[in-house]
């Protein structure tokens, strides 16, 4: 709801200011720069005279504490641009945001431009600040027991590396102390699921300096989870009668002039430059690769649809602050399409690829989604491209779609990408979180950029519409979320590892190779521990690597010809032939 979330806003931000009082009353010397709220509670940016540490959050907590009950109404007082200056005499980032302010004429200058030009503060208790404001009605709205400050941090004045580096103090807040611990209470456990963490103790993935940050590597149990989730898809689409292509990793920078992402993107890295030949560039995306094969062969509308895809890898600069484990890299993964459809085809084709995302997102489990549709905004029809006739009918026919199928949808009005209409598929995880995985975007752009063509039943040329589509996004990001979804216990059919063998002596080596030919036959991936320890030993090694299945092998099973079963979650099992433990898994 806005009205909640307007509210929350004026909270956080009412703390920033209770922050920054408590910290100029224990350390008066401090020189105060800017206090926003944020998405779950507040920060404000300090330049101290002598540095502070997570040690003194708790001081500066107690101060905030004992300063709010002083606290009433956020008054507003208007200032002259002199006075205000005065204020914040010897404070260089105030005086900076008052110049700026004076010169860009924001929300709270009031005043003429020939002067008496006047800026807001907002005063409770004995503390005031430079404001637009956005504070709670009455300082008695918050609670006390429902804030905490959680960490100092160093940020940048304004973002910029070239300024100077300030004492950054983060905090959150909700109305409630039952919301404030049950935002701690996920945060948790988000850490337990943290999938960095998990991925170096279950030997997923490792980021290596030598390398580079955001190019992960993947171990052998990393690998084989990304195969695994990789020819899922690959078989599903094929399947489908989707035609897989390849495509290379570098491109020369001509065909990025063509699609207009040489001009447009940002994030790609810079060319490779050849003596005597074209710049080179490492692609960022597949999109204009796919448009030269489509073009490099005639196409009637008896060919229609094609539908190319490929698993392949993109490379783009992400600043190094914003990557993160497998979610924010600078090597990604696509499990990328474009289907190159007549526009009497878009409903089929969209509806054949909502099939698939359904049977996607049933196979690991995802039953709590939303779909968020981006249309044109009603008054800037010309800042889109494409026939509005076309528009018109893709913008319905997605509605329609997703509306038939029972799905919760939210309407993006004025979000939709300047070539067309396009369908984001929002994920809730087991704790809350949300996460953007499948997309489809109709494109009657690059088709046109590229003069893509096909011959229509009249014997006319027709442009094609291009509809891209992404059911995992990307691969490293998706096993990110599945991770931390699952917590590392992937399910049997996913799990890197389905089986450990857990011999308790050295003795039946043949009767364990029987098993591992079983097994292997199969098509059962398995492991085998050897090390000379105890069972005990092993079996909680095993655990700890969430491990679907233990087969334990000693005298008695080496005799029997059985396994001793172990599930996890379920604990022990007891015995079972191979064959009756064969039929259960498969």
């Amino acid at each position: 709801m806005p009205d909640q979330q307007d509210f929350l806003n004026s909270l956080r931000h009412s703390l920033a200011h209770l922050l920054a009082a408590a910290v100029m009353e224990l350390w008066p010397k401090t020189k105060r720069a800017i206090g926003p709220a944020t998405e779950n509670g507040f920060y404000f940016d300090f330049e101290f005279a002598q540095p502070i540490g997570d040690a003194d959050l708790p001081k500066i907590e107690a101060k905030m504490r004992e300063i709010l009950p002083t606290w009433g109404v956020f008054t507003k007082h208007l200032l002259t641009l002199t006075d205000a200056k005065k204020e914040f005499r010897g404070n260089p980032y105030k005086l900076e945001l008052i110049r700026e302010f004076s010169k860009n004429g924001p929300p709270f200058r009031r005043g003429s431009p020939a002067g008496g030009e006047k800026l807001s503060f907002y005063k409770s208790g004995d503390y005031w600040d430079l404001c637009r404001g956005g504070h709670v009605s009455d300082a008695k709205e918050i609670s006390p027991e429902a804030f905490r400050l959680t960490r100092i941090a160093g940020a940048y004045w304004r973002g910029d590396e070239k300024n100077i580096q300030l004492t950054r103090i983060y905090g959150v807040a909700f109305p409630t102390k039952h919301e404030l611990d049950k935002y701690f209470k996920m945060r948790e456990e988000a850490e337990r699921r943290d999938h960095r963490k998990l991925g170096k103790e279950l030997k997923l993935f490792h980021i290596s300096d030598e390398v580079g940050p955001g190019l992960p590597l993947f171990y052998p149990k990393g690998a084989m989870l990304r195969r695994t989730v990789e020819n899922y898809i690959a078989n599903l689409q094929e399947s489908r009668g989707y035609l897989p292509i390849w495509i290379p990793h570098i491109t020369k920078g001509e065909l990025y002039k063509i699609s207009g992402h040489l001009d447009k993107y940002d994030a790609m890295y810079p060319p490779m430059k050849l003596k005597g030949e074209a710049d080179y560039y490492l692609k960022p995306m597949n999109c204009p690769h796919f448009m030269v094969l489509y073009k490099s062969e005639p196409h009637s509308y008896h060919d229609l649809p094609v539908r190319y895809t490929a698993t392949t890898t993109n490379y783009r600069y992400e600043k190094s602050g914003e990557l993160s484990g497998l979610t924010r890299v600078r090597s990604l993964t696509q499990d990328d399409c474009h289907v190159f459809a007549a526009p009497s085809q878009i409903a089929d084709e969209i509806n054949l690829m909502l099939d698939m995302i359904a049977e996607v997102y049933d196979k690991f489990g995802f039953k709590n989604f939303w779909v968020r549709i981006s249309i044109r905004g009603p008054n800037k029809k010309k800042d889109y491209i494409g026939d509005p006739a076309v528009w018109d009918s893709a913008e319905e026919t997605l509605q329609k779609l997703i509306k038939d199928r029972g799905w919760r949808q939210e309407t993006g009005v004025g979000e939709a990408a300047f070539y067309g209409p396009k369908l984001d598929f929002i994920f809730t995880d087991v704790i809350g979180r949300e996460w953007q995985l499948s997309t489809v975007q109709l494109d009657m752009n690059l088709p046109q950029r590229f003069t893509l063509e096909y011959i229509d039943a009249d014997g006319q040329k027709q442009t094609p519409v291009v509809i891209h589509r992404a059911i995992l996004g990307s691969t490293e990001r998706f096993l990110g979320i599945i991770t931390e979804h699952y917590a590392g216990a992937f399910p049997f059919w996913l799990a890197p590892v389905q089986i450990a063998i857990l011999p308790i002596n050295d003795k039946h080596r043949d009767y364990i190779e029987t098993i591992a030919k079983t097994l292997r036959a199969k098509h059962i991936r398995f492991e085998i521990d050897e090390r000379n320890e105890s069972v005990g030993k092993k079996i909680r090694d095993a655990e700890l690597q969430k491990i679907p299945y233990l087969l334990v092998i000693g005298d008695r099973e080496a005799a029997t010809k059985t396994v001793a079963v172990r599930e996890r979650g379920k604990g022990d099992l007891g015995p079972k032939s191979l064959d009756a433990f064969m039929g259960q898994i498969i």
